[in-house]
């Protein structure tokens, strides 16, 4: 933590997207099927993302596997970004985030969650919120994809992100535990 001027949390999770389109419920009248545009290929990319519920910082990286190299890459470009900062990330127990072939950065220190526990991550509510905003679409391409997840994390702001992820228990535990 040396060298550092600054703390943050985030928690971090992968989250595919692909050509499969997801369907949502939808309202219509008694008896009336909903239709919505369907495509049935299997092409997609994995979304690697951190949310920070103090500050709404974010980092996502797009990635075509989902693994320890991945990985690796998505930890090391998000400690480049500022590097002065002290990030304390966590995340789930994947099986990649445990290798032992990972360096974890002298910025970063990596806090596991309890296993089978998706709900303790406010992670999973960002993946809801992009995966909304990309439902009901028959995208034809991976490129087309891609476009519109670009706009959904553009529109997506800091503030937002704070009130998805800011679950009241881990910012009191953040400002007590670091005087911030």
């Amino acid at each position: 933590m040396s060298g550092c001027n600054s703390i943050n949390l985030y928690f971090e999770d992968e989250s595919r997207f692909g050509l499969l389109t997801i369907l949502r419920r939808m309202i219509t009248a008694k008896g009336v099927k909903p239709v919505a545009p369907f495509l049935h290929r299997f092409d997609n990319l994995y979304l690697f993302g951190a949310f920070s519920p103090i500050t709404g910082d974010s980092y996502l990286l797009e990635m075509p596997h989902c693994n320890s190299q991945t990985f690796q890459l998505f930890i090391n470009h998000m400690t480049a970004q500022q590097p002065d900062e002290f990030k304390i990330l966590i995340l789930d127990n994947g099986a990649f985030h445990h290798a032992k072939s990972l360096q974890i950065p002298k910025n970063m220190a990596l806090i596991f969650l309890p296993p089978y526990s998706p709900e303790l991550n406010p992670a999973e509510k960002m993946w809801r919120h992009f995966k909304d905003k990309v439902s009901m679409i028959a995208y034809q391409s991976l490129e087309s994809l891609q476009h519109q997840l670009s706009e959904v994390i553009k529109s997506t702001t800091p503030q937002f992100i704070q009130s998805i992820c800011g679950n009241q228990f881990y910012k009191q535990s953040f400002w007590y535990a670091f005087n911030v």
